[in-house]
């Protein structure tokens, strides 16, 4: 076992908080030269803090990134049941961040918390910072938890949450880029192996249904932690004008993307504005620098994207795959 990493010691400057942030006492410094002292100062407190900021290390692109975020243990995770759209960056597990418009603030989340299978840990690279906002704005699942009203989120824990997808036709994600493939046998036995309903539709689109958590427990803090995107797939997190458009042109059962209690009965707007809410009043912000690092417990802290203005290049890595505990 790892004796106890002494701070005052360590030849790195690190500055307490969420994120813990952590760069180099001499300028010209790289990771590669602290990575053991990194290695364990992640061992020791990310499950602490929740999220951890490398910054002013020097010699950081893409490849530097993706061999620092596979130096923890687990090799590094491709991207499968996605939501958004991503590109590979290279090879070996970094993907780009959200493609959506940059004028679009994407709301705080857990990576895959809409499905039953998650990493435990992802990195976010700021290669270029925009300059004008763009920020990754973060929260602790843990304090999201707590602020949630008690009704709430025992109703979440007891039904838990059902999720409803429709890809293609033109108005979300086609499947073959949901499930990297275009064969449908392919996306039938990765449905049937996590326990994800489906059904072939006119036209060669598909739908899909999972249950899956609406709250979770860290598997090795025992901390439990706010875990769902139901505010970001609910009707309710489009505006009104778009929510109208939609449901006169495909109906409600035919949404790119809803979710509902876990019997399928629908979950009040109102409730997921408190949820909203709360998870404005935990939002943490800072600046990105170029060459940035960002690594999260995946579990204990949710991340967000501000609108930018300029060019911005942030990509990603995860890994440390786990699958909720009594998946149905």
């Amino acid at each position: 076992m790892n004796q106890p990493i002494d701070l005052a010691h360590l030849p790195l400057r690190v500055e307490a908080g969420l994120p813990l942030r952590v760069s180099p006492m001499q300028a010209g410094q790289t990771l590669a030269q602290h990575l053991p002292a990194l290695q364990q100062l992640v061992h020791e407190r990310l499950e602490v803090e929740g999220g951890m900021l490398f910054s002013g290390f020097a010699g950081i692109d893409v490849a530097a990134f993706q061999g620092f975020a596979g130096a923890f243990g687990h090799p590094l995770l491709s991207y499968e049941f996605g939501s958004t759209p991503r590109s590979k960056v290279g090879a070996g597990g970094v993907y780009t961040s959200t493609e959506f418009p940059a004028h679009r603030a994407i709301p705080l989340h857990n990576e895959q918390a809409y499905t039953t299978e998650w990493p435990m840990r992802i990195w976010f690279y700021c290669a270029q910072a925009a300059e004008q906002g763009g920020e990754t704005p973060i929260a602790d699942s843990r304090e999201v938890y707590r602020r949630i009203d008690p009704a709430i989120r025992q109703r979440f824990a007891d039904q838990q949450l059902l999720y409803v997808r429709n890809y293609g036709n033109g108005l979300d994600l086609p499947w073959q880029q949901v499930f990297n493939t275009d064969e449908r046998q392919a996306v039938e036995r990765y449905c049937r192996d996590k326990g994800i309903q489906f059904e072939w539709l006119d036209g060669d689109e598909l739908r899909t249904r999972q249950r899956c958590q609406g709250v979770a427990q860290h598997p090795r803090t025992g901390d439990w932690v706010w875990f769902n995107q139901a505010h970001l797939f609910h009707l309710s997190a489009l505006d009104a004008e778009t929510q109208e458009i939609l449901i006169d042109s495909v109906g409600l059962e035919g949404l790119p993307r809803n979710v509902y209690y876990g019997d399928g009965t629908p979950i009040e707007a109102s409730l997921l504005d408190e949820v909203r809410g709360v998870l404005d009043e935990c939002a943490i912000r800072f600046p990105w620098h170029s060459g940035d690092i960002l690594m999260l417990d995946n579990m204990l802290t949710a991340h967000a994207r501000a609108p930018f203005k300029g060019p911005r290049k942030v990509v990603v890595a995860m890994a440390e795959g786990r699958t909720a505990e009594g998946r149905r």
